[in-house]
């Protein structure tokens, strides 16, 4: 299960070494095959867990590249040793396993490897002196072979290839065998035949199998412990054979009841049989099963006392009879589970979250049908109610959902009951290391699946972090995803709303570097792709607002994305959006302060020289749309053009000497303790408009603007500004013949206020 605990020291270096294979371990032979170095020699504890981690590795983390030759790593005995290795789904392949047949294997589980074929069960004879433990769970294809493999015949030609079913394999030979799991076994293997050479199982899985007789199960009387006959359609005489094996401790005859329809029906005779018979059983599954008759003692007395696990009070009256409550009952969708006294440490069941998670943990590996309900009964507990165990059901989920990456019923439960499980309300519960796990299976699941539920469940869960911080991680990879989900051709109109609010917050408050490796993504492109569209719409929504949001953010103090900004018309979206929508201030704030990005590059400002700009610039000087956000930023525009001089004009009309008159009247209009909707990372784009005489209605509007902020948040902007040197730059100014009296006099109150700052912050405790 995922584990909230430090990684230790074992982990940390397997999964380091494994990301660096050739830096550490092995060298590539011909550039392509790895090999091991000669001085190595690895223990099993180490060798096991290399081999597990990296198929969990490749299973779960994206980023993570397979080596076709990893296995051969491990073909020598001598310098790397195998004892118990767990391989899953298609990672493994026929040569894999024959690349490690020298080991003297004692665990082996294969988990749904679905490209192993009969050539592994004559691999698997090379484990047979040593095996004690086999799990071939959902390998159906590992008892077909192509027909004649070693030539081919006329009809080779039609279906070159044809399976055909190996009929003659047994476990003849694996002496020590003692744990076999044969779940969902492919139909035609002849089970009985196979078996019979195991001279004491303690434990057998037959999940999936249907079996008419099953009465070679006796020849294990003495030695079976445990037993599973999930979803096999049972019989009295399988009942009967059950009886007879008196060491059962661990019984399964669960069902999943939506599966298809079942003949055999639980009576209360059967469960006396199984309490009376099975004197050593301590734990029973029984979920999914219909009951023929009540098995329950009357209502009145069922309801009296407090709950009890005691079998003697117990509410199914025939487990009144056990000697011990048992360890584990399930009974997840059997009415049984609502029942007052249940005579079990543990039991699977619907009726309250304990029971849920129970479930969710009993069945994980391998029912995923009867996982992805149980967790969305979860999803109904975490959304209404509250979730009491949220450690162990965030862990449980995220196990849920690694482990079937590519089941869409466990991914669309998974996903919509980690948007509850994570949101504020359980934030402080939460270990950084957790909500990692987390974000990876969320990024896992949008990967994995295009389908509008789970890219929606992912994208609301990621709302739930702090964005960008805890995020940072996985970066560059959620960038990807969230650009792929909204340059797709048909969208979900919730989903691109998220998606695009997500973007919005991930080039927020984040470094240059990483805006400029968005921007390389397409990050500006696709934004503007959106904005063509909901112009087209004639629709200014929130995806529209958030667009230039994001363009607003991703531009600043990175030239290159204002570039590409003007590279792909924005311009001219720009103009028509301003067109279409003229009261939507918002939205003209948002324009207005990317423009302000783009005109900060002096390579770029020839660009936004003509006269329509200008024009449009000067007129909206005068707005008084979302305070004085829109004319600040247009002024803003505008001082940064200004700055490059008078021979920089290349335009009639408007004049030069109008626009700046029409700067001088706007800034003097605007109210200096106004609150503001922008947020400065640095100063240094106005800082430089302060030593300089070529233009003072530029400099004017660089000082009012650092009056304003150290006026109104000086916790924020007067160490900011001290950082930054400003305060000597304002200092040179007063002194500048050119500088206006007025901005002087602005200046010496910017100074005053952060000195005022410095003394009341001064730290004077000895």
């Amino acid at each position: 299960m995922a584990s909230d605990s430090p990684e230790s020291l074992m982990t940390l270096c397997t999964d380091y070494c494994l990301r660096n294979l050739e830096g550490t371990l092995c060298y590539l032979l011909d550039n392509e095959t790895l090999r091991l170095h000669p001085d190595i020699f690895l223990p099993s504890e180490i060798c096991d867990k290399l081999v597990n981690e990296y198929v969990e590795l490749v299973k779960t983390d994206s980023i993570f590249e397979p080596h076709e030759s990893f296995f051969t790593l491990f073909s020598d005995p001598r310098s790397t040793r195998l004892a118990r290795i767990h391989l899953r789904e298609q990672i493994v392949q026929d040569q894999d396993l024959e690349a490690i047949r020298k080991q003297d294997l004692v665990e082996l589980y294969l988990t749904n490897c679905e490209k192993l074929t009969a050539k592994s069960l004559q691999t698997l004879v090379s484990f047979s002196h040593t095996l004690i433990s086999l799990s071939l769970f959902g390998c159906c294809n590992i008892f077909y072979e192509e027909e004649n493999p070693g030539g081919c015949e006329d009809d080779c030609l039609v279906n070159p290839t044809r399976q055909v079913l190996v009929k003659d394999f047994t476990f003849e030979g694996f002496s020590r065998l003692r744990f076999l799991n044969l779940g969902r076994l492919i139909e035609g293997v002849n089970v009985e035949t196979l078996l019979r050479p195991l001279a004491s199982l303690a434990a057998l899985d037959l999940s999936g199998i249907q079996l008419n007789d099953v009465g070679f199960l006796t020849q294990w009387k003495d030695s079976l412990v445990s037993l599973v006959l999930y979803n096999m359609d049972l019989s009295e005489e399988h009942i009967q054979v059950i009886a007879q094996l008196r060491k059962l401790r661990h019984l399964d005859i669960s069902r999943d009841h939506l599966s298809s329809y079942y003949k055999f029906k639980l009576t209360r005779r059967v469960l006396n049989l199984f309490v009376e018979n099975l004197v050593n059983l301590t734990s029973l599954d029984i979920s999914g099963h219909t009951m023929l008759e009540n098995c329950t003692i009357p209502s009145m007395e069922e309801k009296m006392g407090q709950t009890s696990i005691e079998p003697a009070k117990s509410s199914i009256a025939p487990f009144r009879a056990l000697k011990r409550p048992l360890q584990f009952l399930g009974l997840f969708e059997t009415s049984l589970c609502r029942l007052t006294h249940i005579p079990a440490y543990k039991v699977s069941g619907d009726k309250n979250e304990e029971q849920v998670l129970n479930a969710i943990e009993a069945y994980t590996e391998h029912r995923p049908e009867i996982t992805s309900r149980a967790i969305n009964l979860l999803f109904d507990i975490a959304r209404i109610e509250r979730c009491s165990q949220l450690l162990r059901a965030l862990q449980l989920v995220i196990t849920a959902l690694k482990c079937h990456k590519d089941d869409k019923n466990i991914q669309v439960t998974g996903s919509a009951a980690l948007f509850y499980l994570t949101n504020s309300e359980y934030r402080m519960e939460q270990s950084v290391k957790l909500r990692h796990q987390v974000i990876q299976v969320v990024l896992n699941g949008m990967e994995s699946y295009q389908e509008v539920t789970v890219q929606r469940n992912c994208c609301l869960t990621l709302c739930n972090f702090s964005i960008p911080e805890e995020l940072e991680f996985q970066y560059r990879r959620v960038n990807e995803l969230l650009l792929n989900i909204l340059n797709q051709s048909r969208q979900d109109e919730s989903i691109q709303r998220i998606a695009v609010h997500l973007c919005n917050a991930l080039v927020c408050q984040v470094d240059n570097d990483h805006k400029e490796a968005v921007g390389k993504m397409g990050f500006v492109m696709t934004m503007l792709k959106l904005i063509q569209k909901k112009l087209a719409d004639k629709t200014c929504d929130q995806v529209m607002e958030f667009s230039w949001s994001a363009l607003w953010n991703i531009t600043d103090e990175t030239p290159d994305n204002c570039e590409m900004f003007l590279n792909y018309s924005g311009m001219k979206l720009f103009l028509e959006c301003l067109k279409e929508f003229p009261e939507k201030q918002e939205l003209h704030r948002n324009m207005l302060g990317l423009l302000g990005n783009v005109a900060e590059v002096k390579e770029l400002r020839p660009q936004l020289m003509t006269s329509q700009f200008i024009s449009v610039f000067s007129n909206l000087l005068e707005s008084k749309a979302d305070g004085i956000e829109v004319s600040y930023n247009a002024c803003g525009v505008l001082s940064h053009i200004m700055f490059d001089g008078p021979e920089a004009w290349g335009i009639c009309e408007p004049h030069r000497e109008e626009v700046v008159k029409r700067m001088w009247a706007a800034i003097q209009s605007w109210d200096i303790n106004s609150r503001r909707n922008i947020n400065y990372r640095s100063f240094e784009p106005i800082l430089r408009l302060l030593p300089q005489g070529i233009s003072p209605v530029s400099q004017h509007w660089a000082t009012w603007a650092l009056y304003n902020l150290v006026s109104v948040y000086p916790d924020k902007y007067c160490p900011l500004l001290i950082k930054e040197g400003g305060i000597p730059l304002l200092k040179d100014m007063i002194k500048m013949a050119s500088a206006r009296q007025e901005t002087k006099e602005m200046a010496r109150k910017v100074i005053e206020h952060c000195s005022n700052f410095k003394e009341e912050n001064m730290d004077t405790s000895r």
